[in-house]
Parts: structure tokens; C-alpha cells; sequence
């Protein structure tokens, strides 16, 4: 029988798992896979689990294994922010839920340690695009402006490598990323002694260069949609353009379409900074849509789709 820690592999799940088992040390069975990549529960063999922590990915799209597990008497910790769908009621599962726009699950997990791994769960809620929460949990640290910026800069990095269709995708493997902070408590040691941080950096600023060359394909006072290339790089840099582009533009929504090579797009949507509500809304409108208020992505929009997904786009943030 195995311990199993599940984890979204951006780095809201990266540094939600980090603190965890900073705090609480187990020997456990990751599993894990790039950020798009969160029907990771049905891979848990249930006649093999002791108990299972699951950390930032959604519970409506897992709700079958979840109930699986429950039902096999296998407990549950599932730490998440975003839309649940139905929570079941047993008493295996010990659930810690929080879908406002302000959370991210790097911070459920703070506030259940007590804050004693709080300067990961500051990384965490920047890649999380969580910029103004972030600076404040960092202040209750006194850490200076130099140490937050570079707090900020490892958080965007970790979640630049999540994105990405596969494996092949990212630079460095979600579950080999998360061996490589495992030994560090702090995260500024992390980034002065770590080779994977200044392999992860160089990777991102060659691939938000090309990103950045770019125009948009639409743009008005309110929406900006990019299209992005069938390219490894670009499916690198969807995300973590889109949250650039957001700060840049606060009272602007975002959309990012990376072409497939099987045909349709990746999306990534991100609701104005100003106003962040509504980007999953819309992205459930389609298959393979979902996420949370302020961020949200379509795993798949058919080319024929486009129009549509332009017009929801536009209404949904009129």
C-alpha cells in the first residue's frame, strides 16, 4: 500500500505540495503532469492507495475517481480553487475549498500550515497571477523589494514550465521539477544554488521574445485575442504571455489561442485584473473548457468554432 500526492504541475500546485510536505513529511507516489493535464485521479490505483492529498486540480473533473477512492475506503485530502461541481458528502474526504478569485491553492495550504512555509506559497500565488496578494503575504515575512521581486520571478517561472501538451512540452518535468525544490526550505536559496532555476529563466525569456513580436489578431478598448503558433514554444509561453498581458492592460480581458496540429486552438482567457470574474463562465461554454473566475483555458476549440468563441469573448466581458 502507497501514499499518493497528486498535484497539478504549475507552480500553484508545485509550492501547495512543497509546503505541505515541508511541514508534513511522507514517502509518497507522485503523480502529476503539465498544467492542462488535472484528470490525474483516475491514475491512482485504488486497490493500492493508502490515502491520497490532492492539490489544485478541479473536483468536478476528477469527481468519478474521487468516488472511487471514497467508496473503496481509501481517504482524501483534496486541497482546490476552483469550481467543484458537487462535493460529496463521506467522511473519507476532508476537503479545504475556496473558489474566490483573491485564493489560489498555494494559500489554502498556507493558512492550513499556519504559515509555516509561507515564502512558497508567496512563489506559488505569483505563478498563480495573484500579484497584489502575493506582495502582501511577502511583507508579513519582511522580505525587501530585491527578495520579493525575485519571489515573483521563480513563481512565473515554475508556472511557464507547467504549460503545454505534453511532457515533451516543458523544459523540465513536472515531477522532476518538484524533486529539485524538495530540499530547500527557502525559496531565494532555491534560485542562488539550483541549476533548474536559471535553465527555467533562460527558456522563458527566449520564449516570451517570440511572443512578444507578435500582434493581436483582435483588439478593442475592452478584449485583446492573440494567436499564437503550432510551436513548442508557444505552447511554453500561452499562459504566462496571457498574464503578462493583463497586468499590462488591467481593464482589458485576454485571450490567447495557441493553433494545434491536429487543427483548433488551446486557450488560455484571463478576465480584466480590474474585474476578475468570468473567465470560467465562459470557457465552460465549451468542451474541454474550465479553470477559475479570473484564469481560465479551453483545452480544445474547434477552427469552426472560432467566430463563436470570439463573440462569447466579447460578451462576456462587454
Amino acid at each position: 500500500m502507497s501514499r499518493y500526492d497528486v498535484f497539478n504541475g504549475d507552480a500553484d500546485g508545485l509550492c501547495a505540495l512543497h509546503q505541505l510536505r515541508l511541514i508534513e513529511p511522507i514517502e509518497s507516489r507522485l503523480i502529476t503532469g503539465p498544467k492542462r493535464e488535472i484528470d490525474l485521479l483516475a491514475r491512482v490505483p485504488v486497490d493500492q492507495a493508502e490515502s491520497v492529498t490532492v492539490l489544485d486540480i478541479a473536483m468536478e473533473k476528477n469527481a468519478a475517481a474521487l468516488c472511487a477512492l471514497l467508496e473503496a475506503g481509501v481517504p482524501v485530502t483534496y486541497f482546490d480553487h476552483h469550481f467543484p461541481g458537487e462535493i460529496p458528502r463521506h467522511p473519507g474526504l476532508s476537503a479545504y475549498l475556496d473558489m474566490r478569485p483573491e485564493i489560489c491553492t498555494s494559500l489554502l495550504v498556507d493558512a492550513f500550515l499556519a504559515g509555516r512555509a509561507r515564502a512558497w506559497a508567496v512563489v506559488g500565488a505569483f505563478g498563480d497571477n495573484l500579484d497584489h496578494v502575493a506582495r502582501q503575504v511577502a511583507e508579513s515575512l519582511g522580505l525587501d523589494a530585491p527578495e520579493i521581486e525575485r519571489l515573483r520571478e521563480l513563481g512565473i517561472c515554475l508556472n511557464y514550465n507547467g504549460y503545454g501538451l505534453s511532457i515533451e512540452d516543458l523544459h523540465l518535468a513536472p515531477d522532476a521539477l518538484y524533486r529539485c525544490l524538495q530540499p530547500y526550505t527557502n525559496p531565494l536559496d532555491f534560485i542562488n544554488e539550483e541549476t533548474a532555476f536559471a535553465r527555467l529563466c533562460d527558456g522563458y525569456a527566449d520564449d516570451m521574445a517570440r511572443a512578444r513580436a507578435l500582434r493581436p489578431e483582435y483588439e478593442d478598448a475592452k478584449h485583446r485575442l492573440v494567436i499564437l503558433p503550432d510551436a513548442s514554444w508557444a505552447r511554453r509561453a500561452s499562459g504566462t504571455y496571457a498574464n503578462e498581458l493583463a497586468w499590462a492592460a488591467p481593464e482589458k480581458a485576454h485571450a490567447i489561442l495557441t493553433r494545434l496540429s491536429t487543427g483548433g486552438f488551446l486557450i488560455s482567457v484571463r478576465a480584466p485584473v480590474a474585474r476578475p470574474r468570468g473567465a470560467d463562465q465562459l470557457c465552460r461554454r465549451f468542451p474541454t473548457g474550465g479553470g477559475r473566475a479570473g484564469a481560465a483555458g479551453i483545452n480544445h476549440l474547434p477552427e469552426a468554432d472560432y467566430d463563436a468563441f470570439l463573440e462569447a469573448f466579447r460578451t462576456a466581458f462587454a
